[in-house]
């Protein structure tokens, strides 16, 4: 390793406009020319900056008693490019790239040894230092150092930015969770502008690059400049940080009130015995919407009263359920207006069917006596026989067609419970209504025209006989109320 002095480069040469920091105490302490060395890995230690320490290596337990002993108590803490591995020996000799060429000069405060050989020592940061050259390998490392003085340009621009400095570390501090908030009362006494950007530097989540830069700028208006460059980086992320902290706990407080203003809305309905759910509450409005007949309308609020007191876990809650649910479905008062005009049928018949002249006008009989009775008439069921294939379904939706129905098929092919028919009682667990009334709901109106196809095809069996259940529906004298 040489041991010539390095230069110093041209941008850190004071100009006429710049003068030493002499003002600063730090700068009239004797510094001896070689100290003992600890390395810090990447590890800066900043003027004015205190450091805790746990040395159980050899050399830096003897470093700092080499630096306990003397009479200034100092020693010097450089940084590492790359820090040493754990498996290297601790007296392995330094490499000349192995200490960063600028570090700090440090006083031992206090230290204490334990009975393992390690010690617990408390430095200080002094003055930035120039590693010269290793002069020992030690243990323990010792170094040619030469002190360094900085240079600051006082001017208004430098008040400007050291109040800057100040104000967004406040900020900083404010947002941090990490740092505590008496260093926002600390800064703001700082009145020197090397110690206000050392003392924002070793505060700040910085890279060990950065931090070294911070360290190794003697200019004091640039050191602050980069340093106020770090610091507005830092703001903008914990700014960004901070704005999602809040959004999500905005979200959980939301979720919270909600719950809170639920729990207090049963407690009060339930002091009212008008306790509900919003499950309930969006039933009771969608049978508000549907405009029901008087007797539905006292047979719902009735059947929405005891649900109301059932238990969600019970199989009746659903099956009680899903009974409103088909009450709020229906159409009740929706339907298609007819259009009642016998021309326009026989036209759409003979669109849609070429002969069958003796069934076209059966239907044309029937309409024109439905017009005449004003659309208003029960009437007689159509009723279509013949072999597969002849057109029978077809016609059933050329009618719907020409009165501007609309068609619902019911296959009946093979049915043989009445309840597929009548429904389901609601004693059973998933009751549901029979298919007249599912093609209903399926329709949308309350006037569709119904083709029960297939009802040669019925079956019967145990559990019922399913053409005895369509006189029920097909009797106009029974169905309206079916």
């Amino acid at each position: 390793m040489t041991e010539d002095r390095a230069p110093i480069a041209e941008d850190k040469l004071p100009t006429e406009e710049q003068t030493p920091a002499s003002a600063d105490p730090r700068s009239e302490v004797h510094i001896p020319s070689e100290l003992p060395v600890i390395p810090s890995g990447t590890n800066i230690v900043y003027p004015q900056q205190l450091m805790p320490v746990l040395a159980s290596e050899e050399r830096d337990v003897k470093a700092i008693d080499s630096a306990a002993n003397a009479g200034d108590k100092m020693l010097a803490i450089f940084s590492q490019e790359q820090p040493q591995m754990s498996d290297e020996p601790a007296t392995a000799e330094p490499t000349p790239g192995a200490f960063r060429e600028i570090g700090t000069v440090a006083t031992v405060v206090r230290m204490a040894k334990s009975p393992d050989g390690s010690v617990h020592a408390i430095l200080q940061g002094g003055q930035r230092i120039r590693l010269l050259a290793v002069a020992d390998v030690g243990p323990p490392i010792k170094a040619r150092i030469e002190p360094l003085e900085d240079y600051v340009d006082r001017s208004l621009e430098l008040e400007a930015v050291m109040r800057d400095t100040i104000d967004r570390f406040q900020r900083v501090v404010a947002l941090s969770d990490t740092l505590p908030n008496e260093l926002g009362a600390a800064v703001a006494d700082i009145a020197d502008p090397s110690a206000l950007a050392d003392f924002v530097a070793a505060n700040l989540p910085l890279k060990p690059e950065d931090r070294y830069e911070v360290l190794a700028q003697l200019n004091v208006n640039d050191r602050l400049n980069l340093v106020g460059s770090l610091l507005r980086h830092e703001l903008e992320v914990l700014e960004v940080q901070s704005k999602i902290h809040q959004d999500v706990r905005g979200e959980l407080d939301k979720r919270q009130r909600e719950f809170i203003l639920r729990e207090q809305m049963k407690a009060i309905q339930k002091e009212l015995g008008e306790e509900t759910t919003p499950e309930l509450a969006e039933l009771r409005q969608r049978l508000d919407d549907s405009n029901l007949p008087e007797e539905v309308r006292k047979e719902a609020d009735r059947e929405i009263q005891r649900l109301a007191q059932i238990p969600t876990i019970s199989p009746e809650y659903q099956v009680s359920r899903s009974y409103l649910e088909w009450i709020a479905d229906l159409p009740w008062n929706k339907h298609t207006d007819d259009v009642l005009d016998i021309k326009l049928a026989a036209q759409v018949l003979d669109e849609d069917h070429y002969g069958l002249e003796k069934v076209k006008r059966r239907i044309l009989d029937y309409l024109a006596v439905l017009k005449l009775k004003g659309g208003e008439t029960k009437g007689p069921i159509l009723c279509f026989v013949g072999p597969p294939g002849t057109g029978k379904t077809s016609l059933g939706q050329s009618i719907a067609r020409a009165l501007g129905r609309k068609f619902i098929r019911v296959s009946l092919g093979g049915v043989r419970d009445e309840a597929e028919i009548r429904g389901h009682r609601r004693t059973y667990v998933g009751a549901m209504p029979g298919r007249v009334i599912q093609e209903l709901r399926r329709a949308g109106t309350n006037n569709p025209l119904m083709m029960l196809d297939e009802i040669d095809k019925l079956g019967t069996d145990f559990r019922g006989d399913p053409a005895s259940a369509l006189l029920e529906v097909l009797d106009p004298a029974q169905n309206s109320t079916f």
